[in-house]
């Protein structure tokens, strides 16, 4: 064993009995040792012991843009901790683009505890509210005058210390946007233990957000009495918007294409109407990618076996045509809510006009949900069920339907309801199945946390009461 080997090994043994770190912390410095490491072995200690040290001086500042939708982000923010982490550099709170599909104006400290993400991470990464004045003043105080560097998506670690660090150090910030998707899945340790840190434990919705977000919890868990205070959640996509980018045709004739069409002008112009593009809107429903009617997602859930006493959630922007096609799914579950029913006009009133900030109210009540439904697929799932097999030790109860199987039953006249309740209930078992996973090689930590983020949290037992409250 080499020298440097030798007192990584002493120095880990004292931390041990100083700050005890978990099994699996230790295994993952031992196994950087063991590769002979010594960088990446002394980055990982420093992390782990930085609660009683000042950080050292900063590299320069780092400026991102956070673009799309509330979870799109996440994915941002999340990101540029660990990027801010690996190059030492401060890290300025993100800005959030004005986005054309989302058009929510909301800034960071609209949807986040702003002075929660700095505290937390003020051990690790050092973060400013804002430019500081001085450095701004290097750039004629105009922030667009700051190099924007042009990442390409799922850069390594190594490609941040080899072309963005040498510019930072130079130039004493840079900007990167936009950010979305700029860093790899597969980091070295103590950069994906800040990723995980940041989504777990520093970002927590604003008081406002949080407020109504328990409130709306503890009225589900009151009206669903009947089952002991559990419901179940439906992350439910049949917006406008989801329906026109689809191409799927549903049952709405000709007024339904119109709008359709329209829809995809709007939002994409041009996009679906190029030369040479042909759109089979009935394979892509045998691919399993329309996304699910409100009836299609009730006669699943009765199929697998939840009856007119099981309380729903159905988390969703404004549904298309909901008068007519929410009508069958409210039949089939009567104690049906949403957040516009959960709550009062006057407690939404903020929140109208900022799809970030009530999607975060969905996301909340869907958090805490005893079975949560994915039917289309998306950043908010993806995170969802990330983070509730964080919250529950890996336990947490998630249903995705084979849509391609699903298809098939559906669109099939003379299937029998005796068949397709075995068919629903055999998905549900395979869902069942599926609860604990471990991420795989080029996974995202975001919907896989175990073993990067959960290793620790699992060992120590720490329970998901606790960590509710950083929501």
């Amino acid at each position: 064993m080499t020298s440097f080997a030798s007192g990584i090994e002493a120095l880990l043994s004292l931390i041990c009995f100083m700050f005890p770190l978990s099994s699996c912390q230790q295994r993952g410095i031992q196994e950087l040792v063991k590769v002979g490491d010594p960088v990446l072995a002394g980055k990982f200690l420093d992390q782990r012991t930085s609660h009683i040290k000042e950080l050292p001086p900063s590299n320069g500042y780092l400026i991102i843009e956070a673009n799309g939708g509330l979870n799109q982000q996440r994915i941002s923010i999340c990101n540029a901790v660990a990027v801010a982490g690996l190059l030492n550099a401060t890290l300025v709170i993100p800005k959030f683009h004005l986005n054309s599909v989302w058009r929510d104006s909301s800034k960071f400290g609209d949807i986040f505890d702003e002075e929660h993400f700095i505290d937390i991470l003020r051990n690790d990464v050092k973060v400013v509210k804002v430019l500081p004045e001085a450095i701004l003043q290097q750039f004629d105080n105009n922030i667009s005058n700051i190099v924007n560097l042009r990442v390409r998506a799922w850069s390594s670690s190594t490609y941040y210390l080899e072309k963005v660090l040498p510019k930072l150090l130079k130039l004493g910030a840079v900007r990167i946007a936009p950010f979305s998707n700029r860093l790899a899945h597969e980091v070295p340790l103590y950069v994906q233990s800040l990723r995980c840190m940041a989504n777990y434990e520093a970002l927590r919705f604003s008081q406002p957000i949080r407020s109504l977000g328990e409130s709306m919890v503890e009225r589900m868990v009151k009206n669903s009495s009947r089952t002991g205070g559990k419901y179940v959640s439906v992350h439910l996509r049949f917006e406008e918007d989801m329906v026109a980018f689809s191409c799927c045709i549903y049952d709405g004739g000709e007024e339904e294409k119109w709008e359709m069409d329209n829809a995809r002008e709007r939002g994409w112009r041009g996009k679906f109407n190029k030369t040479g593009r042909i759109i089979r809107p009935g394979a892509i429903r045998m691919d399993g990618k329309c996304p699910l009617t409100p009836l299609e997602v009730g006669m699943m859930l009765r199929g697998m076996g939840f009856d007119n006493t099981t309380s729903v959630y159905v988390a969703a922007g404004k549904i298309y045509k909901a008068e007519r096609y929410m009508l069958p799914l409210r039949q089939i579950f009567p104690l049906l809510e949403t957040k516009e029913t959960l709550a009062s006009p006057e407690e939404l009133a903020p929140f109208k006009g900022h799809s970030s900030r009530l999607a975060a109210l969905d996301y909340t009540v869907c958090l805490h949900s005893e079975v949560f439904v994915t039917t289309q697929g998306g950043n908010f799932p993806h995170f969802l069920m990330g983070h509730r097999r964080f919250l529950y030790n890996g336990h947490a109860k998630t249903i995705k339907p084979d849509k391609r199987k699903l298809a098939l039953l559906l669109d099939n006249p003379n299937i029998r309801w005796e068949n397709f309740k075995r068919q629903m209930q055999a998905m549900l078992r395979h869902s069942d199945s599926k609860g604990i996973e471990m991420r795989k090689t080029n996974g995202s930590p975001f919907t896989f946390p175990m073993p990067d983020c959960m290793c620790h949290h699992m060992e120590t037992g720490v329970a998901g009461t606790n960590i509710t409250m950083e929501i």
